[in-house]
Formats: C-alpha cells, structure tokens, sequence
C-alpha cells in the first residue's frame, strides 16, 4: 500500500523533516520501528520513521536529498512500508551511488552469492562491500534483499517483477536483474546493454531468453 500526501520539508539541526498528517498506527496498522521507501518529485529514497508519540511520524531527509528542495516549500510525498529494516540512507534516485553507464562482472568465489553479485555490479562496489550492505551470506539473498539493497544504493527500478517464464521472444530492457531457475533457487544475474553479465559464467554475448524465469527492470 502506498500513501500519498502534500508536506513540507523543514529543516532541523541535522536533516530535514517531513511530518505525515496522520496517524501511522491507525491508517498502516503498523507500530514501532517503521520502515519505508519514499518518493519526493523524482528523488526515491530509503528510511526508518522518526517516532514522535502516539502513532505519529516524521520522514527524516538526508541532507544530500534535502539540498534538492526547497525548505518550507509544499511536495507531493509519497511512502510504503517496506518488509524489512533499513538503514537510513545517504543515497536517493537523485544522488545514487552511481550513474550505471557500463557494467563490468563481479564473480562469486563460490555458489550461492549470485545475488550480492548483482548488487555490487550494479552499485560498483564489491563482493565483501555488497555482503556487508545485504547483510546475507550465501543461499540467503532473496529478491527482497536484493531490491532493500538498490534503495539503499539509490539504484532506481520498477516496482514488478515481469514473469516470462522461458518465452523465446522476450525483449528485455537495457538494463535488468534476470532470475533464472536453477533447482529450488533462484540464480540472479545482470542484463546489460544486450549482454549478460554473470557471476559464474563471465560475460555472455548472447543471452538464451528461455532460461528466464523473470526479470526486474533497472531504470538505467
């Protein structure tokens, strides 16, 4: 569920604020430490609700997305709760940790670390940097995971996974996390710019579109 609203940014000694005009605990029957992704204008980003009492909220602004706006200045704001605790970020869809203009292969130096591969080819950082980040070790990075890290990282994407389930006629977006299905897992690997990079394979010239299970668009 995604909750949409008209606030103003003001700023405080550290970060900017934005009160939500209504009771978290009633409207998102949702208490204690609340999670969330947010939307101001074109910047997305990820935080954890500042508790003032009562089931009410601010959202905290880092300063990087805050010196996009203007204090005082009414925005359409927009927040979902997401499933799992994030630490608050320094990165938006404005100011992400990368523009991804090149993709180069990150491998794994043994199975079950495909996801946090992505996330580090995508971000530019590596292995170790993706695991610490993931907070996951091997076998353990689900998609969830994986898409709690793009916001973490600022890497914009949509908000479905697109299900083609081995159509050989799949035209996939410039750039992409593909699942493949491998046994009881799900091997994730990065589609870009008509190649496929993989954590165990290397570079892939040519992509076979009917191993994909399903793919997640990366707003490149």
């Amino acid at each position: 569920m995604k909750y949409t609203f008209e606030a103003a940014i003001e700023r405080t000694e550290d970060h900017g604020t934005i009160k939500i005009p209504f009771n978290v605990w009633e409207i998102c029957k949702k208490e204690g430490a609340v999670p969330v992704k947010v939307r101001i204008e074109n910047a997305v980003f990820v935080c954890n609700l500042e508790h003032l009492g009562k089931g009410y909220y601010n959202i905290p602004v880092h300063e990087n997305i805050l010196k996009n706006f203007t204090t005082g200045k009414n925005y359409q704001v927009t927040f979902r709760i997401t499933k799992s605790t994030t630490q608050d970020s320094p990165y938006s869809t404005a100011n992400p940790i990368r523009v991804i203009d090149s993709m180069a292969v990150v491998r794994q130096p043994y199975d079950g670390l495909c996801g946090q591969s992505c996330v580090a080819m995508l971000a530019g950082i590596t292995l170790d940097e993706a695991i610490e980040a993931m907070q996951c070790g091997e076998w353990q990075a689900t998609m969830d995971k994986i898409v709690t890290a793009l916001n973490y990282f600022g890497i914009d994407h949509t908000e479905e996974i697109i299900y083609t389930n081995g159509k050989p006629d799949v035209t996939l977006p410039k750039c992409c996390i593909i699942m493949e299905k491998m046994g009881r897992f799900s091997h994730y690997l990065v589609y870009f710019d008509g190649k496929g990079y993989d954590s165990n394979l290397g570079v892939i010239e040519d992509y076979d579109m009917t191993k994909i299970k399903g793919y997640l668009e990366i707003l490149a």
